[in-house]
């Protein structure tokens, strides 16, 4: 990269990664390495880059374009407008995963004081989301990683929410005695065999939250007996699937015993969310 000006620097940096969405990561990238928003860089086409942030952003598009993903490259996602630390050792949290806080939100009284507990947190997405909409509940966020949950930890602090504790465990198995009004669950549900885990960005996330078994379905086969079992009655279990697991979460909360069972679409129209009550 020898020319030093904003404009410049984003058109050779989109000729590096050469995607349908490189001049938007450029932008995103090279906004970060300058401490600007991106209306900066269309407004100041010809502002010069000093060399110390066009090395910082040629390393950032040299990682990017070895597939690594830009919201680890820069160490930070928004999720429900919250600004997460995320590390190579959670989840990205994804969009669609704004579709489980909608329905949860929809169940959780603004008035009441709740027990809710999110199993896998990650990077504490969920947890935090629903602790900054309800004050008032007692929100407990799990995970078996504990360097999971200690990224989990830091945003919360960073974000002053107070109403949110943490254990290290894995699924149900993280408490002795506790009951909960809500059990909500972003698991890991893609298939050990599904090729897109060997591409893209999957291939830098942790295998352990994405991959659940030969049809994706070992963690969620875990988490609907376990969380009837700490569910108060008339309490609401809470999960994300994959887009074609709708009718076998549905078919296992039967089994179980839960009543008022429904399948939801996320924004892209797929199959994603399946709620139950106790």
């Amino acid at each position: 990269m020898l020319n030093s000006s904003i404009g410049s620097l984003l058109k050779q940096a989109a000729g590096i990664l050469g995607t349908d969405a490189a001049r938007l990561e450029a932008e995103i990238l090279l906004a970060a390495c300058i401490d600007r928003p991106r209306s900066h860089l269309f407004a100041w086409p010809e502002q010069q880059v000093e060399p110390w942030q066009q090395e910082r952003f040629a390393t950032l598009i040299s990682r990017r374009a070895s597939g690594e993903p830009i919201a680890y490259l820069l160490g930070q996602r928004e999720f429900w407008s919250l600004p997460l630390t995320v590390t190579p050792q959670t989840l990205i949290p994804r969009p669609e995963t704004e579709t489980l806080v909608t329905l949860a939100l929809k169940k959780i009284p603004q008035d009441g004081a709740p027990r809710i507990v999110d199993l896998g947190t990650g990077t504490g997405a969920i947890a935090l989301a629903i602790a900054r909409e309800r004050p008032r509940s007692e929100v407990i966020a799990t995970d078996i990683s504990p360097a999971a949950l200690s990224v989990a930890k830091g945003n919360a602090m960073r974000l002053d929410l107070d109403n949110v504790r943490f254990v290290c465990g894995s699924w149900c198995r993280a408490f002795t005695a506790d009951v909960f009004d809500f059990v909500l669950s972003n698991p890991p549900y893609v298939a050990e065999t599904d090729p897109h885990l060997r591409e893209g960005d999957l291939r830098f996330e942790p295998r352990r939250a994405l991959a659940a078994g030969p049809a994706g379905m070992d963690e969620l086969q875990r988490i609907v007996p376990c969380a009837h079992a700490r569910l108060h009655r008339d309490g609401w279990l809470i999960v994300e699937h994959g887009y074609d697991q709708g009718d076998k979460v549905m078919q296992l909360m039967r089994t179980q015993g839960f009543r008022e069972i429904s399948d939801h679409l996320d924004t892209a129209g797929l199959s994603r969310v399946t709620l139950g009550r106790r």
